[in-house]
């Protein structure tokens, strides 16, 4: 990968950006964007960028990618604000007539978005409209799980209605594995993490597939798939992966997880489990500890 490391002028004096270009992979001659403190430390989105700042620097106009101030942003982002408000203005025309909305400025128009607004049969409401759509409810949460959204109501007697037709996968390319090569997972520190050690019997098969990215591809399989992971059984696919390939299972040779590899599985877990209990009341003591010691030198002060 090719690193370039510019001073940023947008930033207070000190920040520099650094643009790394991709050499290989399918993603080659693309670029990642990121930004250095100072004292050294590293961020890669705005949203964090706007964290550590706060007040000091408005962010509102700032291109990440460019690291340039772009007005155009803020400009555009009023408009839309301005547009909402008419909206808003139009639906209440008891109130007003089309020369006064015509007539309103900018700031006007926003402010009016705050005012409580009379309606036709005479009560008062608030700005915005009333939520009238019978649509189910997107979850917000990013979540590699299918996971339903049920939408509750107060009313008792309403019957959620839930789509029996099962949801298409989308197709996906052949080897897409290969995207999940290099990635890394790191700690708050931006420390790597050792990755996992596979069983033996779990064997990468197709092109440049390392045990990273068979690890990946496994976890992927777990998550998306409904269907038994089994590795391909066939074997004409270890001759021409290209041909014989199934895509509803990772790149591995096949395998069987046998009553042992259960039990083994098992004691590692209970083992685990004993550890984190051990520590757990270790630094419940200690805390006690430290509080009886506080207790006593401010008694005793």
């Amino acid at each position: 990968m090719e690193k370039k490391r510019t001073d940023c002028p947008a930033l207070p004096p000190g920040w520099k950006k650094e643009e790394v270009i991709r050499k290989s992979g399918l993603s080659a001659g693309k670029s990642d964007v990121y930004y250095y403190s100072p004292t050294g430390k590293k961020f890669r989105s705005k949203p964090q960028l706007s964290r550590y700042l706060g007040n000091k620097v408005d962010l509102a106009c700032f291109d990440f990618r460019t690291g340039k101030m772009m007005p155009g942003k803020l400009q555009k982002s009023k408009q839309k604000t301005r547009h909402d408000a008419l909206s808003l203005a139009k639906e209440t025309m008891g109130m007003f007539t089309d020369s006064w909305l015509t007539a309103l400025t900018t700031d006007s128009v926003v402010e009016l978005d705050g005012f409580q607004l009379l309606r036709g049969d005479g009560r008062r409401r608030t700005g915005g409209k009333p939520d009238l759509s019978t649509a189910l409810p997107i979850r917000q949460t990013a979540s590699i799980f299918k996971q339903p959204v049920t939408k509750v109501t107060s009313h008792p007697g309403n019957k959620v209605k839930t789509d029996t037709q099962q949801a298409i996968e989308q197709p996906r390319q052949l080897f897409w594995e290969k995207r999940l090569k290099g990635l890394r997972s790191s700690d708050v520190t931006e420390q790597v993490l050792r990755t996992m050690d596979l069983p033996k019997e779990l064997q990468s098969l197709g092109p440049d597939s390392s045990e990273d990215t068979l690890l990946s591809a496994i976890t992927s399989a777990l998550h998306m798939s409904s269907v038994p992971i089994t590795g391909q059984t066939s074997v004409a696919a270890e001759k021409n992966p290209a041909i014989w390939l199934n895509t509803s299972q990772p790149l591995c040779k096949a395998f069987t997880v046998t009553d042992e590899h259960i039990r083994e599985q098992e004691i590692k877990v209970y083992q685990a489990r004993r550890s984190l209990e051990e520590a757990l009341m270790a630094d419940g003591l200690a805390r006690v500890a430290e509080n009886t010691r506080e207790l006593r030198e401010g008694k005793a002060a």
